[in-house]
Parts: structure tokens; sequence; C-alpha cells
């Protein structure tokens, strides 16, 4: 069916809009939105009925949909000021006011357009972005340049009493909500993965049906006065277990367990998910990449942190950018690559790119400010500007918004650290190892937090998290300046001389100027002090 109004044409056989014959470049996702309204022209297409249709009743947020709103209209080159095609019914929907006709392979007709109405407030969120999901083709979960679908199945209850199913139930509907705050992932909605409660379903056939790349099942079995929960991550198209684990609990209150437990379980899937997104890509790794297999690679070379690979990282990033300017995740995500660019590798330091790495996360705010992530990473940002106290601000924003983001936790306590409030620092340290073990920054959370203790000279303990970041693989250089400036002011200096000779071997140009220079985002000279005499007693060269 062919669809015309004005000089645009909406060619559903060809999923393309075009303006005088000329196609125009749109999303998938938003092209599918517009083809919904258009062919409900009618009639008002509630934000419900848009949700249930454009993303399968995943779990999304309003702005998402006035995000799609926003780009149909740019699209169309109208606006929700002037609302010429698409008119938002307050608080409600949106119509299709504009005057059509519709050409079939026998026929050419014309629907005029309903009477407008006097007056038509404009939805509060239309003028709030929500970065756009970019999809390879039109079908959800199709292809890796969507955002991954995940279902997560009513946990089943192994308990002899069957009184206990509230807990299972709660365990399964709480996890939906956390892990639906990772905003990068959709999750399919609970009275739809509650469809399956009770039933035996494999879940290549649940992925086929719910349209999603990942399953998650679970069990909770109580006896007496302990819990077991395990919990499972399968690949819904192989049917393959990407995670697994139990954890075993005594109970006391059971809301507080059911919220420690849901808490932990979101934590530890996310990076999971994460991790097996980016692996498919690399695997697969396509010839013609779009702006959402941009932004994973991109994340793939930031997690391998090397020199080369973090300005692959920017680059890639960039491009991704450029191919989706709503993809709020490819801007802030380009500024922690330049921060850590510059407090790890080549990346300059300069006032001007500070100012650029704020600018994108204030951007990609400006598309999404209920994403912890976009918070917790200006947080980064505000960090290497030496303004701790509104990186707090950023870090405490993202926890609020996402209790199990383990990265946030990390962040605040690293701006804690130098406000010199230690003792809280190490407890947000704690927290972040805690709720992801398995994060891909791991050794980040030990190597920070062993600065920390440095600065509060509790140098034996410093020592200690030094050895934990060191046993992870993709573990960088600064910790083992960590554990050398932690060994001199010990009084090990052997050991401390033999680690700066170690990291002179690792990073040949590290030297106490070098160090100076790279720790610029230090506003506490007596730190700086304290972290250098550790250098020059570990034999580290002042130039």
């Amino acid at each position: 069916m062919r669809y015309s109004f004005d000089a645009f044409s909406l060619d559903t056989d060809r999923f393309e809009l075009s303006r005088d014959g000329t196609a125009i470049h749109i999303e998938p996702q938003v092209l599918e939105l517009l083809v919904l309204l258009v062919e409900n022209r009618g009639r008002m297409v509630s934000k419900d009925e848009i949700i249930e249709k454009v993303w399968r009743g995943r779990v999304v947020s309003e702005a998402a949909v006035s995000s799609r709103i926003k780009a149909a209209r740019q699209a169309l080159d109208d606006d929700g000021q002037a609302q010429r095609y698409i008119r938002t019914v307050h608080r409600k929907g949106f119509r299709f006011i504009a005057e059509v006709r519709s050409c079939g392979a026998e026929d050419d007709t014309e629907m005029a357009p309903e009477r407008p109405v006097e007056a038509v407030a404009v939805d509060s969120h239309s003028g709030v972005l929500q970065a756009a999901a970019v999809a390879a083709d039109a079908s959800p979960g199709g292809s890796h340049a969507a955002r991954p679908a995940v279902a997560v199945l009513p946990f089943s209850n192994l308990s002899a009493d069957p009184d206990q199913e509230y807990f299972s139930d709660g365990v399964t509907a709480d996890l939906i909500a956390r892990l639906s705050k990772h905003r990068w992932i959709d999750v399919i909605a609970r009275n739809t993965s509650f469809g399956y409660k009770g039933k035996a379903a494999d879940v290549r056939e649940v992925g086929a049906a719910l349209q999603v790349d990942y399953v998650v099942e679970g069990s909770v079995r109580r006896a007496g006065n302990r819990i077991r929960i395990g919990v499972h991550l399968a690949d819904a198209r192989s049917g393959h277990s990407k995670w697994a684990e139990h954890y075993d609990r005594e109970l006391a209150d059971i809301f507080v367990l059911q919220d420690e437990i849901t808490e932990m379980i979101a934590a530890r899937l996310e990076p999971e998910i994460g991790f097996a997104e980016r692996n498919k890509l690399v695997q697969s790794r396509p010839p013609d990449l779009r702006a959402w297999d941009c932004y994973h690679l991109g994340i793939y070379h930031f997690y391998k942190f090397t020199g080369p690979d973090n300005v692959e990282a920017q680059r890639l990033l960039r491009r991704s950018q450029a191919l989706d300017p709503l993809l709020g995740e490819a801007f802030v995500w380009w500024a922690y690559a330049v921060i850590l660019g510059m407090v790890y590798w080549d990346t300059p330091p300069t006032a001007e790119l500070l100012d650029e790495a704020l600018a994108a996360c204030d951007r990609a705010l400006a598309i999404d400010r209920h994403n912890a992530t976009f918070h917790a990473l200006r947080a980064r940002v505000l960090l290497a500007r030496r303004e701790y106290d509104q990186a707090i601000v950023e870090n405490q924003a993202a926890i609020d918004l996402n209790p199990s983001f383990a990265a946030a936790h990390c962040g605040l306590g690293d701006s804690l650290t130098y406000e010199k409030r230690y003792e809280e620092a190490l407890h947000c340290f704690d927290r972040a190892i805690a709720l992801s073990p398995n994060d891909p920054q791991l050794w980040a959370f030990y190597s920070y937090g062993a600065l920390a203790m440095i600065f509060m000279g509790e140098f034996a303990t410093a020592l200690q998290w030094t050895d934990k970041a060191a046993s992870i693989g993709n573990c960088q250089y600064w910790t083992r300046a960590h554990r050398a400036v932690a060994l001199a002011h010990l009084d090990r200096l052997d050991d401390a001389r033999d680690t700066g000779e170690r990291l002179l071997r690792e990073m040949p140009r590290f030297s106490c100027r070098f160090a100076r220079e790279k720790l610029f985002y230090l506003r506490e000279q007596e730190q700086v002090e304290c972290y250098l005499q550790g250098l020059r007693l570990a034999g580290i060269p002042e130039d």
C-alpha cells in the first residue's frame, strides 16, 4: 500500500518514506510509528496502543514515545507547535490529520482529514527526546542494530508450600522493574511475560513468540528459615545458557530479602547481556554498520582498555552519533572514552575537550533525563573538571534512578575520595563490588578503591585491593603504580622498587612528571604529593 499526502509518499511494501520522489532517511521504528498513525488516521491512537504495536508491549517510558513522535515530525518538516501532520491529544495519544490519498494495486482513493478541534494542548513530553532505537530492519529483535529485548518469565515456586507463590511472583515483578531501569535494554512488560506462568516453554519458542533476544528464568525454594533463588539467562535464538547463579539467604525480613536479591540479580544480568551483545556483533561484524552496531563495537573496544582501542572506541562512537543524533548512549560513552584517554593514554586534557565532553553528556540528558547511565557518565566528566560536588550530585541521581547500577556507586566513591570523605567512599566501592562482581570495570572498582585507601593512609588494605585488581585481565598500569606507592609508604622499599621496575617495563614513559600530568583531576595538592612521594621512594624517575 502507498499513502500520499502533500509532497510525501509512504510506501508500506517498500517500507519507505519519500518526498518528491526522493527517499528520506528515517529509522525503522519511527517509520513503523508513522505507518501506524497514517493507517489509523480516522481516529486517535493512544500511547498504550503505540507501545503495544511498535514496542510489542515492552517496558518503555512516555519519553520514548515522544522521541519517536518528534523524529516522525522532523522527517515531515513538522514540529510540536505547528502540528501540521501529527496532532497531540493532551495526555492521551496522537492523530494523523493531513489529507491522505491511499493507492493500492487497483485502487486510488482519497480520504479527507477529520474536522480539526479548536484547541489542542501540546503534550508536555513532546519536547523531550529519548534515544532512538536503531534497527537494521523492521522486525524487533531481528538485528543487533536494535536494542536487545529481554523477557523475564515468572519464577517457579519449588517450595512445598503453594502459599509461597506470592514471593516468587514478587521476585519476578521486582526483577522486571529493576532490569528496565537499564534503559538500553527493552524489557517485556509484566502482564505479557506472566502469560507464561505455570507453563513449561522452550526459550526459543518464547523468543519467537515475544520477539526477544534473551530469556531470564528462575526458581524459588524455601526450606524452613532458608531461601534459595536460582536464575538463568539464555539466548532466545540458540537456547544456549549465557549465565546462571543461585543465591542462598537466611529469611529475616522477607521484603528486605526480596529487594536485596532482585537488586543483585539485575546488577549481574545487565553486564552479561552487554557482553553477549558485543560478542555477537564482533563475531558477525556486519559490513553495513548502523548506529547501534557502531555503538556496541565502540563499547567493545572501550572495555579492552588499551590506548589504540580507546582511540577506536572514540572513532566508532563519533560515527554512531553521526548515524543517529538521538542515540544518547553514543554521546555519553564517547565523553567517557575521552576522559579515560586523558587519564590513561594520549588524549590531551584540554579545557576545550573537557567542555566538549560535558556538552555531549548534556545532549544525552536532553534526550533522556531519566537515564541513570547518562547521569553517571556526566559525573565522570565533572570529576575530570574537578567539579566534585556536582559529580557527587550526578552520581547520586544515577543511583536514585537505578540503585543496582554498580558503576554509579564506584563513581560516587571516586568523587567522595577527592573531597577527602574517605569512609563514605569506601562504602561506595564495597557496594559496587558486591553488586557487580562480574562487571567489565571490576578492576577499576578495586583500583579506584585502592587509591582512596592510599590517600586515607590505609596502605596495607590498599595493597590488598591492588592485588585483587591485578588479578583481572583488563587491569591497567595505574594499578601497578598504586601498588608501588602503597609498598613505599609501608617502608617495603625493595618490593616497591621491584614493582616500580615492572611498571616502567609496562609503561616506559611513566615518570613523576607523567603522573602529575595524568593526575590533573586531583584538586588537593596533599593527595598529589602523597602519591608522588610514594613513586619517588619506589624509584620512579622524576622525568
